[in-house]
C-alpha cells in the first residue's frame, strides 16, 4: 500500500528541514582554523532551490525563513536582509513551479542560476549602500560560481539519496489539488 501524500509532504519537510540544520551547524564547526583563498558553495541556498523547483509543497515559506534567518544569525550576517533575498525568489519559482516542472535539466539550471546572481548582486549592492563590512568581491563571485556549478550534483544527490523529483503529470496532494 503506498503512503498517504500527506505523510510524503511531512518527511520531505523534516528531511529539508534536518538536512538544513545539518548543513548550517557543520559549517559552524572549527575544522580548519587557516584562512582559505577560496569559497565553498553555499550548499543551504542550492538545496533551498532544488527543493522549491522540484517539491515546493515540502517547504513552506516560514521554513524557509526561519532556517535561514537562523543562518543569519549564527553566521553573523546583517539579520533578515539575505533571508529577504533567498523568500523573495523561492517565491517567484514556487509562482512558476508549473513552468518549471515542464523545463529541461538545462533550462532549470540557467533560471536558478540568473536567480542565484540576482540575489548575490543585490545582497553586494545593499551591503554596499549600508556601509556594512563585506567579504571580497572574489570571494562573493567564487562561493556564487561554485553554487552554479555544483547544483546539478545536488541534483543528483536529492534525487537518488533523498527521492526529491518532479511531481509526475496529473499529481494531486492529499486534498486533490494538482502539483
Amino acid at each position: 500500500m503506498a503512503e498517504a501524500p500527506s505523510t510524503r509532504v511531512w518527511i520531505g519537510r523534516l528531511v529539508f528541514i534536518a538536512l538544513a540544520m545539518v548543513l548550517i551547524f557543520g559549517q559552524l564547526l572549527p575544522l580548519d582554523t587557516r584562512p582559505t583563498g577560496w569559497a565553498a558553495p553555499n550548499w543551504l541556498l542550492a538545496i533551498t532551490l532544488l527543493w522549491i523547483t522540484r517539491r515546493p509543497d515540502y517547504v513552506p515559506v516560514f521554513v524557509i525563513a526561519g532556517i535561514f534567518l537562523l543562518a543569519d544569525l549564527l553566521f553573523q550576517r546583517p539579520p533578515g536582509l539575505w533571508t529577504a533575498l533567498v523568500v523573495i525568489l523561492t517565491e517567484m519559482f514556487r509562482t512558476r513551479t508549473a513552468r518549471l516542472r515542464d523545463l529541461p535539466l538545462l533550462l532549470e539550471w540557467g533560471t536558478v542560476a540568473v536567480g542565484i546572481v540576482a540575489i548575490t548582486l543585490i545582497n553586494r549592492a545593499v551591503l554596499m549602500v549600508a556601509m556594512s563590512p563585506q567579504q571580497p568581491l572574489a570571494l562573493t563571485l567564487i562561493e556564487m560560481i561554485m553554487t552554479i556549478a555544483f547544483f546539478p550534483v545536488v541534483i543528483a544527490i536529492a534525487q537518488f539519496v533523498f527521492g526529491v523529483t518532479r511531481p509526475a503529470l496529473g499529481e494531486v496532494d492529499s486534498r486533490g489539488h494538482r502539483l
